[in-house]
């Protein structure tokens, strides 16, 4: 998934912020957002999650569903 965020943030540049987490590191935030398989990726815009997927998507199918939410 690094080089598909990669990708993704170079297309959409400052309008977006990624984080990624090491559950293993964080496993009460992964509890928190009840997270149960890796990769797990979500979508907040001011602090509410509007999307979530688990599994790997590509760049092209991830900047279409982030543009929905801007």
């Amino acid at each position: 998934m690094s080089e598909i965020l990669k990708q993704v943030k170079e297309k959409q540049g400052e309008a977006l912020r990624i984080i990624k987490v090491n559950i293993d590191k964080k496993p009460q935030l992964a509890q928190h957002y009840i997270i149960n398989s890796v990769p797990t990726l979500m979508i907040f815009k001011e602090g509410k999650q509007l999307w979530r997927q688990s599994g790997v998507i590509d760049a092209n199918e991830l900047n279409k569903i982030i543009d929905l939410f801007k």
